[in-house]
């Protein structure tokens, strides 16, 4: 279907929405976003913006697709630069992605992880699939690792029986064959992974507490790759 000009020009105000709102996002938090004030900085009257974005919400809503879409795209271009069966250097460079981003983008990873907005409930059926980007392509290395015979857990590593059912659903939503076993420990990567970037981005770890704490996450990479088994 061709572009029209009408088209183009939607395009181009909603990205000017999304810029400004970003910018308001930094200075002022989420809970802080209005739509007069972004109207303002675009230089239109409020009644204007609201024929694309009718409320607070679903400009929090633009954000979050936003930022959890920037942050797939530079996680599967990072992956694109990886050799295919360095499964442990596949992991690490999401880890050091999602870590890159976050300190470069405080704000728009704290909307995306950190404490829920008040009053605002994030739209599944707009942000559910942006926003698993980074889990499916964490799920994606040791999965294939799983298959490609590359892992090594200790002989007896089981996850709890309890979770049987958990673990089956979840490898049939994500068509993979990976173990119970493995399916548990890629979930504590994953929280391990968010939980070590929120605390330097947060400042969690206190002034003066660690020297380096990009070395540090390295190290938690390390430990979190062997823990995979994909090492």
């Amino acid at each position: 279907m061709t572009e029209t000009p009408r088209d183009r020009a939607r395009a181009q105000t909603m990205a000017d929405i999304s810029r400004i709102g970003r910018a308001h996002l930094a200075e002022h938090g989420a809970a802080g976003l209005s739509l007069r004030a972004v109207a303002r900085d675009l230089g239109v009257v409020s009644s204007a913006v609201y024929r694309y974005v009718r409320s607070r919400d679903e400009l929090l809503t633009l954000l979050v697709v936003d930022g959890y879409n920037e942050l797939g795209d530079e996680v599967d271009a990072a992956l694109a630069t990886m050799p295919e069966h360095e499964f442990g250097a596949q992991f690490r460079a999401v880890g050091r992605t999602v870590r890159d981003w976050a300190l470069r983008e405080p704000a728009r990873y704290a909307l995306l992880f950190g404490s829920p907005v008040p009053g605002y409930a994030a739209p599944p059926e707009q942000t559910t699939g942006p926003g698993t980007r980074v889990i499916v392509a964490l799920v994606g290395i040791y999965d294939r690792a799983w298959r490609a015979g590359a892992v090594q857990l200790p002989a007896d590593a089981h996850a709890p029986a309890t979770l049987a059912a958990s673990l089956d659903r979840i490898r049939v939503d994500l068509d993979i064959t990976a173990p119970d076993e493995m399916i548990t420990r890629g979930v504590f990567a994953w929280s391990a992974i968010f939980g070590a970037v929120s605390f330097d981005v947060f400042g969690q770890y206190g002034p003066g507490t660690f020297d380096d704490t990009a070395a540090l996450f390295e190290h938690h990479l390390d430990v979190l790759v062997r823990a995979l088994g994909i090492g």
